[in-house]
């Protein structure tokens, strides 16, 4: 299959089941809000080395949140339910409790349970919380020296998809890099979404442990690394690429991340150099879900 010109080729990206949390964080202002969702999502981008995986989803203009302000959604990822609790409880304590004029609600539709986060973070208020409504939501009122933390009772969670992805190879690594950037814009479109590396970006696409050290759960992609074309058996990048970049994608559900991976293809094969478009698997061994690209279209 070939769309502007570009290959798409006949694969599927290998995903996987993960926890999902998706949150409301507004503020005083646009710049405030961003502020502290970026803060919650720092350190996020994959669990094989983070606590989970985090990331915007996207900007809620103030008509459209419970208080009035404007706000990002965000979502936290982890394959274990307890985990995600955890992380949950520290992220908003930590990051956004602390993050000035800031409020949470919950913004996750069709939960499977919820995480009893803010219920939990009141306890700050030491004894000087309140509980209050808005909008039909439980919200625990924490006096702070800036004024209260607003931060609703609950926090839905469901199980969703994580590990959609898209291999993007291009002529150059300027070109490779702008597709990149073009697929992450695309996918910001996309509700209920995220692109959790660095930028949405991922430089650096691995595999499963290693070849050679034993005590590595994952290592470098080594066949789809650009310096080792005339140096690795069985390389997979063609001749004439020498830009390559992956995007990952985590969502709420299945159809989301679909929607995502083809809004990411469409947007990167509108750019001059690209010339193919890939995905990343296990040969279908590890992952549940397997996103074929040709099926997306």
């Amino acid at each position: 299959m070939e769309i502007n010109g570009v290959e798409i080729q006949d694969t599927f990206a290998e995903a996987f089941g993960i926890q999902v949390s998706r949150l409301l964080v507004t503020a005083a202002t646009k710049k405030l809000a961003k502020i502290a969702a970026t803060e919650a999502t720092g350190y996020g981008t994959s669990v094989i080395g983070c606590p989970a995986e985090a990331g915007i989803d996207c900007y809620v203009p103030p008509q459209e949140t419970p208080d009035g302000r404007p706000g990002y959604i965000i979502m936290i990822c982890n394959m274990d339910k307890k985990k995600l609790d955890h992380e949950l409880l520290e992220r908003v304590g930590m990051c956004i409790l602390t993050a000035a004029t800031t409020a949470v609600f919950d913004a996750m539709k069709n939960p499977d349970e919820k995480m009893t986060t803010g219920k939990k973070l009141k306890f700050y208020g030491d004894g000087y919380e309140k509980m209050i409504e808005i909008d039909g939501r439980t919200i625990h009122s924490i006096p702070l020296m800036a004024g209260d933390f607003l931060v609703e009772e609950e926090l839905g969670v469901r199980s969703g998809v994580a590990g959609g992805n898209l291999f993007i190879m291009a002529d150059t690594p300027a070109s490779g890099l702008l597709a990149a950037e073009a697929v992450v814009n695309a996918i910001e479109s996309v509700p209920g979404t995220i692109t959790p590396f660095p930028g949405g970006i991922v430089a650096s696409g691995s595999k499963v442990g290693s070849n050679k050290y034993k005590f590595l759960g994952a290592s470098t992609n080594e066949k789809m690394c650009v310096t080792l074309k005339d140096d690795v058996e069985g390389c997979q990048i063609p001749t004439n690429v020498d830009g390559v970049y992956e995007i990952v994608i985590d969502g709420v559900d299945e159809d989301a991340v679909k929607a995502a991976m083809k809004a990411g293809i469409e947007a990167a094969v509108k750019v001059p150099g690209v010339l193919k478009m890939s995905a990343g698997n296990f040969g279908g061994n590890l992952g549940a879900y397997k996103l074929n690209l040709h099926d997306l279209f």
